[in-house]
């Protein structure tokens, strides 16, 4: 694959594999935070990249079932992407930051979250993860606004 011309160079760009039903509520806009066990150093943009499992208790959940309603849950693909701004944890004996976050984990703060038309199959990775420059041609042909 020939890349593009205008592929931003450097260091700017993760990825993030997050299971759905939970990256399609990241994509809407509702679920600006992602729960993890660890914390992460990595500021700025990262593609989200819809896991190849599907949570199914999460379905069950009612603030999920609201939020995803009439959405397809695509699978095993990079679907979107957003900025990580921030990682937290919430103080104990404090209420969570948000409705979405799990108590004791790490909060990763997420902001401007921009789906993809079409979601582009790829495997996914533990921890954050660096795209290929032939990934970042493709997500750039779809957000080729996207820059550091």
């Amino acid at each position: 694959m020939n890349l593009p011309n205008t592929v931003p160079e450097g260091d700017w760009i993760r990825g993030i594999s997050i299971k759905q039903p939970h990256t399609t509520c990241i994509l809407t806009g509702a679920k600006r935070i992602e729960n993890r066990p660890n914390a992460w150093s990595w500021r700025g943009w990262v593609l989200l990249h819809a896991g190849g499992q599907i949570d199914k208790p999460a379905l069950r959940v009612p603030l999920i079932g609201r939020t995803i309603r009439g959405r397809e849950l695509v699978t095993g693909a990079v679907v979107g992407v957003a900025r990580l701004t921030d990682c937290h944890q919430d103080p104990d004996d404090s209420p969570p930051c948000t409705e979405w976050a799990q108590p004791g984990a790490w909060h990763l703060v997420l902001a401007d979250a921009q789906e993809l038309a079409l979601p582009i199959p790829i495997g996914g990775q533990l921890g954050p993860w660096k795209p290929s420059p032939e990934l970042l041609a493709q997500v750039l042909q779809q957000l080729p606004h996207l820059r550091p």
